[in-house]
């Protein structure tokens, strides 16, 4: 089982997949493991060599109960894998919490990134564009099938749920210890890289679902504007997990971005 033991001896999995000549990392959401990227993942192996991890604390990661949980601390322990790994510069997707973490890893090793796609993210508080009371209140209640539920229509469109039963890899890792869900929680609340967005130097790209209530659409003209030179791409229609349901729309425009710098208008 591919591992790498980080600098405080927790052990991070990862997986590779692809042939392509450069490589590509590939970030997933709160509380989720390697498995969210299971749909789309192919769409990018004919033409990268992908990276996925499971963060500490998912899938089959260590699952540490201490107070090592962060934004920035996951975007090293993606470093000690790249370094594991030999690979001295690389493409970096982050979607929803994945995107804060790669707001870490372009600002901390710019080195290390050759470009960058923010999905689904935000800059974090204070100044990013929290979700709606109305959002919060669903997802904190008490019976589990309605949160699922609730996280359900928050990730994909009505029509998307109709035809598509599942299963669905974006509600989070389901294996995960309550100590390690809530870690994540924590560290995705307490995500702050306002002041590092200036510094980050690789090409960016970001990407957003005009209907995201998850994560509001907002948090992508601030990301645009703070990042130097970024680009802005709004997919209509598209929920939080606009990557998935508008795959056929969202995987090309990465991918030309990824490959050439120029996304397709």
């Amino acid at each position: 089982m591919p591992q790498v033991l980080t600098t405080d001896k927790v052990a991070i999995h990862y997986e590779v997949h692809g042939s392509g000549a450069d490589t590509l990392v590939l970030l997933a959401g709160q509380a989720n493991s390697s498995r969210w990227w299971d749909a789309v993942r192919p769409d990018f192996e004919t033409t990268f060599r992908t990276v996925t991890i499971d963060y500490r604390g998912t899938g089959r990661s260590g699952k540490p109960d201490t107070d090592t949980y962060s934004t920035r601390g996951f975007a090293s322990d993606v470093v000690a894998v790249l370094d594991h790994l030999e690979v001295t510069r690389a493409g970096v997707y982050g979607t929803s919490m994945g995107g804060r973490v790669a707001q870490w890893l372009a600002a901390d090793h710019p080195e290390r990134v050759s470009r960058l796609v923010l999905g689904c993210t935000s800059p974090g508080t204070p100044h990013g564009v929290e979700r709606s009371l109305e959002v919060s209140r669903s997802l904190a209640q008490r019976d589990a099938e309605s949160v699922r539920q609730a996280l359900l229509e928050l990730m994909y469109s009505p029509a998307w749920l109709a035809t598509h039963p599942g299963p669905y890899n974006t509600l989070g890792d389901p294996a995960m210890p309550a100590h390690a869900r809530r870690s994540h929680r924590k560290a995705s609340a307490r995500h702050n890289s306002w002041d590092v967005l200036p510094l980050i130097t690789a090409p960016t790209l970001v990407v957003h679902g005009t209907d995201d209530r998850f994560n509001p659409t907002a948090n992508a003209a601030l990301l645009a504007k703070r990042i130097p030179d970024a680009r802005l791409r709004l997919i209509t229609g598209a929920r939080h997990a606009y990557f998935e349901e508008f795959r056929d729309v969202a995987g090309p425009l990465v991918r030309k971005f990824l490959l050439t710098g120029l996304p397709t208008t």
